[in-house]
């Protein structure tokens, strides 16, 4: 939206200057985004205003108890929150999901995550709220639009007094979060209480959720829970990638039962022990949005797999389609094992051995044997040659006929290795291996988060009373050409065909998905930057050169550019939106009544 004047500024947009000048890190060459304000512990003012149930739903959309009845099978017992809403096919879902479906037995406490299409456009009371909170979460922790997560602690134990010999009986958290560590440490305190006490267990905990500050990324969150006390604190965008987020025990958290280092993060190294030989062939896998399937023995074994594979391109946002634990049922099942087209680019965990002959044809198998305690099973490890076979046997190892691009990184398995030898813990090699992906991922996209930054015009091409200047199109040639002096042999030792697998990454879903966020980050930077310069332009001056209906028009596309720097949340200088509007109001003061009394008006929806 242009804001027209007599005069026109004629300044070209500058070229920006060359690359190698240009900091790695930089958001862009017009101003870097700053952290907004209101990352403290405090709870934050609209809080107050939340109604009875809106925590709840900011962190939870319900809770389930899933049983096993001998005529209908599974069937969805109760769901709390009462008032809570789920259409037939999303009951349909979480009850097929929420047992195991293989013939490991699953005796005992079981726990695992699914993840499900929601199945309308439900919106949310909460919607201008939770977007708020959203922004400041790093993109892996970003609320699901169109996917629920399931989160499930499941009991079976014989019980002779039942027709069919045994309690099979899941409780499954809801939501749209995928705070996998933190929802399963919840369930870990609320599963018991509830098999012993039933409902008023229930209701009891889901009163205590709804007292709770909503999940605000930056924030330490202390969080009482049926007489435990969680400590917690969600990342924020803004922290330095790598970085712990442990939460220091202060004297005062002697109330404090459970501190959890992360809410989210897996162990990686028990997840890929198994494989661990192939982890930088899996993560080119990962990166490029491959179809892969996991056959595991159990769901906790598959939807941990699954979670790894997906966490390990981080802070890459794996963009495509992933089911941690997925079943003959599911709605997809028909979509996803047709032979007539090319599998999708989805991630499956599956533990029923049917798959193995529907899924034979995809083009890369993982199967994961019993996972042991990492450091059990390494007199057993071998490695396992890559082939293309027509029927799976049932070693565990990876089946791909997928030739990688980069060559193998020896160091890397040797380090873990030289661990599992000197019995190094399992927190340890984890945070080996994570920073090993970290480094890895960040080599790979630092040279496209440079070439990006370059796209974004210079401050000094921002006039106000012109529409915003826009970004220069993603040139793929234009990108090549900056690898060979900016590539990832700045940051990475390896070697191998780096600019085949950037051809490949720029024609999947993660590029795809990462240009739109950063595309969409930069247009809201320069909507931001534009503001700004309007609001050091002296309008009363302005507009003595015009009409009073060339005021009214300017007036009302102000206002315009004012709601929608509100509602998107534009990254803009603290002050910037009042001291605009009262430059606004002076004007529409300077008017006659009649039309002060007009632009005063709300709008109408």
């Amino acid at each position: 939206m242009a804001l027209q004047g007599p005069e026109e500024v004629g300044e070209q947009v500058e070229e920006p200057e060359d690359l190698d000048d240009q900091d790695a890190s930089s958001i862009s060459p017009a101003e870097e985004i700053t952290l907004p304000p209101g990352t403290g512990g405090d709870e934050e003012p609209q809080e107050a205003f939340l109604l009875p149930w809106d925590r709840f739903s900011s962190w939870l959309h319900c809770i389930c108890v899933v049983g096993f009845d001998l005529e209908l099978g599974q069937a969805v017992e109760v769901i709390y929150p009462h008032h809570s809403k789920l259409s037939e096919k999303e009951k349909t879902s979480i009850c097929y999901l929420s047992f195991p479906d293989s013939n490991s037995g699953c005796l005992g406490d079981t726990q695992f995550c699914f993840r499900f299409r929601q199945g309308s456009n439900r919106k949310s009371s909460l919607g201008c709220f939770l977007e708020n909170t959203d922004r400041d979460a790093p993109p892996c922790l970003k609320r699901e639009q169109g996917h629920y997560y399931g989160y499930v602690y499941f009991r079976q134990v014989r019980d002779k007094s039942l027709k069919r010999g045994y309690f099979q009986k899941s409780l499954v958290l809801i939501s749209k979060l995928p705070y996998v560590t933190f929802f399963h440490s919840l369930l870990k305190i609320m599963a018991p209480e509830y098999f012993e006490k039933q409902e008023p267990c229930l209701e009891a905990a889901c009163n205590d959720i709804d007292r709770w500050p909503t999940p605000h990324p930056g924030r330490v969150l202390t969080l009482p829970i049926m007489g435990v006390v969680i400590k917690v604190r969600i990342p924020t965008s803004y922290d330095k990638p790598g970085t712990s987020q442990l939460v220091q025990s202060a004297q005062g958290d002697s109330l404090v039962s459970i501190i959890l280092p992360t809410i989210h993060e897996v162990d990686l190294f028990r997840c890929f022990y198994p494989v661990f030989f192939h982890i930088q062939m899996l993560w080119e896998l990962v990166l490029l949005g491959e179809a892969l399937v996991v056959m595991a023995p159990s769901p906790a074994e598959s939807s941990e797999t699954v979670l790894a594979l997906v966490s390990c391109v981080s802070p890459l946002r794996y963009c495509s389609d992933f089911r941690p634990y997925f079943t003959i049922h599911d709605s997809e099942f028909k979509e996803y094992t047709t032979r007539t087209q090319a599998p999708p680019s989805v991630i499956l965990g599956v533990t029923n051995p049917f798959f193995a002959k529907t899924l034979q044809h995809w083009p890369h198998i993982i199967r994961i044997g019993d996972m042991k305690q990492a450091g059990e099973v390494a007199k057993q490890m071998k490695v396992k040659k890559l082939k293309n076979l027509k029927t799976l046997d049932s070693k565990p190892g990876v089946y791909t006929a997928y030739k990688p691009y980069l060559n193998k990184d020896e160091e890397i398995i040797k380090q873990l290795q030289k661990g599992v030898q000197q019995k190094r813990p399992s927190a340890a090699q984890n945070a080996i291996l994570r920073r090993y992906f970290l480094e890895l991922t960040q080599s790979f996209i630092i040279p496209l988060e440079r070439y990006v930054a370059s796209l974004m015009p210079l401050q000094k091409s921002i006039s106000p009373w012109k529409s915003p200047p826009q970004l220069r199109p993603f040139v793929q040639p234009d990108f090549m050409k900056t690898l060979e002096k900016a590539g990832p042999q700045l940051t990475s030792r390896l070697k191998g065909d780096w600019i085949g697998l950037y051809r490949h990454f720029l024609k999947s879903p993660n590029f795809d998905g990462w240009f739109r966020s950063r595309k969409r980050e930069m247009t809201q930077k320069l909507e931001a930057l534009h503001l700004e310069a309007l609001c050091e332009e002296d309008l009363q001056q302005r507009i003595q050169k015009h009409t009073e209906v060339e005021v009214v028009d300017l007036v009302l596309k102000l206002k315009d550019k004012l709601s929608q720097a509100e509602r998107e949340q534009l990254p803009i200088r603290p002050g910037t939106l009042s001291k605009l509007r009262a430059h606004i109001e002076a004007v529409i003061l300077a008017l006659p009544e009649d039309l002060q009394g007009i632009l005063h008006k709300p709008p109408t929806s």
